[in-house]
């Protein structure tokens, strides 16, 4: 998930001085500091790195630099996204993303998108090298899909990352079935798809670590499998 995207212009500023970005991290921290592990010593290990950097922003005089918000297609579903998150064990941190939600910049991060996924799919960071809280340790976001959306298989090189669900289930390699609240961790160069339901669109918290090269520019390394799917729009 790359691509460059405009500042508005308005200059930044220091982390203390915009609450409602402070408060978003917050409810971040307590996710990855308060939900279960499930015994696992790997995701265990994922959430202190997820939180060590996060204290270090929080605590820190972190600027924040502004982008130009952006919508898609898909944000046509967000407001549904954050009502149902609303609703559930995910509220803390749906309600302070709406608190926000004029302000998020959403993109693709391909150069080319493939029709049918430019209508289902779109991302956007709160924390990281691009903003608008800026972090070369930690990335923080958000991803939204439609209802029945495919999205291809894919991996992250040297970069580890975890996906928390606000809003919706969801599926990862046809595996399982994920609630609002449920992390699954994916460790660098593992290849995942991820499938959403029929009725709600789905909205996922995600949390990238790793060298800060690789969060300063990240790659999404498409299988070969799915590449002539994804240019027929599937």
């Amino acid at each position: 998930m790359t691509g460059a995207v405009e500042k508005d212009g308005g200059g930044a500023r220091g982390l203390q001085e915009c609450p409602d970005w402070i408060y978003l991290l917050r409810e971040f921290d307590l996710v990855y500091r308060n939900g279960s592990d499930g015994g696992s010593k790997a995701i265990r290990a994922h959430r202190k790195r997820v939180r060590d950097a996060l204290s270090r922003v929080l605590t820190g005089e972190t600027p924040v630099a502004p982008r130009q918000a952006a919508a898609k297609p898909v944000t046509a579903h967000l407001n549904r996204a954050l009502d149902i998150g609303e609703r559930g064990v995910m509220h803390g941190l749906s309600r302070a993303l709406s608190r926000v939600a004029d302000q998020l910049t959403w993109e693709y991060g391909y150069e080319k998108v493939p029709k049918a996924l430019a209508q289902k799919y779109a991302y956007c960071e709160v924390l990281g090298p691009r903003g608008p809280v800026l972090s070369d340790q930690l990335i923080l976001g958000f991803v939204l899909f439609a209802p029945r959306t495919t999205y291809p298989q894919h991996s992250h090189a040297r970069i580890e990352e975890s996906y928390i669900s606000v809003a919706g289930a969801w599926s990862e390699n046809d595996a399982a079935v994920y609630a609002p609240g449920s992390l699954i961790l994916n460790r660098p160069d593992h290849e995942h798809r991820i499938t959403t339901a029929d009725l709600v669109p789905c909205l996922l918290a995600y949390a990238w670590v790793g060298p800060p090269d690789m969060l300063n520019a990240p790659g999404m390394k498409l299988s070969s499998s799915r590449k002539a799917r994804m240019a027929e729009g599937i």
